[in-house]
């Protein structure tokens, strides 16, 4: 396993990690889920991702009694949580500081930890003032409740509002961002990031590296059963990923995959490792064995010879560019 430093911070995170969308709690059984920690933790990965919206707090209890039966030292991995959407009533969403208080306590509950190492605000929260937001970080992180703490999906002017408030203030500024980046979903990682990485040191733990399973090849002739696309719930994404132009796009990338002998989910997942304002890609899976063969990602980097990516480029044909160009 690879180690990376999480942009300019100490902490060192597993180039792979394990996260638990739609599977913990969910989709596989809790011994599956334990399975599959086993296996990430001693094949190297460090890291595990969760949020209190993922199977509406149930992945994080699983996750949390998985971890209690294991008895790995604490210093060994790292757990993180997301906060925004925690229930429906009115301040059981959102980033404000009652929220954000509330939803930590009550993720420790769950995981039944004495603190989180990484804790990201799902979304931005337009109806609470980012300084508001930093505060109650801040405060997390004095009071040991929290070690780091990030956003996900935020836009790169909103995460320099917030870096520009904690500096004023001398509190301590987010350290990581948590966006979707794959072969079909580059252009804000890329581009409005960049300075985001560059000037304030970000690091990043990447989702989706497969765009929902279609990177994994599984769809290329056709949609079989029992997969994430299927899922009830999930038409929005759907729609979304699994497209004509993706699919034919991929069938591409599958036949430069065979050629340099290596499977398509490792050529994608390490088409994102090679970039270095990646941190950590987060790993989704429901069976051992494809957590095993994406984990084999990191052995087939250096097939990725600058030849290769131009290849890549080639098929995919979307490099973002600034615009006006």
């Amino acid at each position: 396993m690879e180690y990376r430093r999480l942009g300019r911070s100490g902490l060192k995170v597993s180039a792979l990690s394990l996260g638990s969308w739609l599977t913990f709690g969910k989709q596989i059984s809790d011994e599956t889920a334990e399975e599959l920690m086993v296996t990430a933790y001693d094949l190297g990965i460090n890291f595990f991702d969760n949020a209190e919206i993922y199977a509406r707090g149930q992945s994080e209890i699983v996750m949390g009694n998985i971890l209690k039966k294991l008895q790995w030292r604490r210093d060994t991995y790292l757990v993180s949580s997301k906060v925004f959407w925690g229930g429906d009533k009115p301040n059981q969403t959102g980033l404000s500081r009652k929220h954000v208080f509330e939803a930590c306590h009550a993720a420790l509950k769950r995981f039944q930890l004495e603190y989180l190492d990484l804790y990201f605000c799902h979304r931005p929260d337009p109806e609470t003032p980012i300084e508001e937001t930093v505060w109650v970080m801040n405060d997390l992180i004095r009071q040991g409740k929290i070690l780091y703490w990030g956003t996900s999906e935020w836009s790169a002017q909103e995460i320099t509002e917030a870096h520009a408030i904690a500096r004023r203030e001398h509190l301590i500024p987010p350290t990581m961002e948590q966006p979707q980046y794959n072969l079909f979903h580059r252009r804000r990682f890329e581009l409005e990031y960049s300075r985001v990485f560059s000037e304030l040191g970000y690091g990043s733990t990447i989702w989706s590296p497969l765009a929902s399973g279609i990177l994994s090849g599984k769809y290329n002739e056709g949609f079989p059963d029992h997969t994430r696309l299927g899922m009830q719930g999930l038409d929005w994404l759907r729609e979304k990923v699994h497209t004509e132009e993706n699919l034919n796009k991929t069938r591409a990338l599958s036949y430069l995959a065979n050629e340099l002998d290596i499977s398509l989910p490792c050529l994608a997942i390490a088409w994102c490792l090679k970039n270095p304002n990646v941190s950590t890609v987060i790993l989704g899976a429901s069976k051992k064995s494809h957590l095993e063969e994406n984990i084999r990602s990191l052995d087939v980097l250096s097939k990725l010879s600058p030849e290769v990516l131009s290849r890549i480029e080639e098929i995919v044909n979307n490099q973002p560019k600034p615009d006006g160009f």
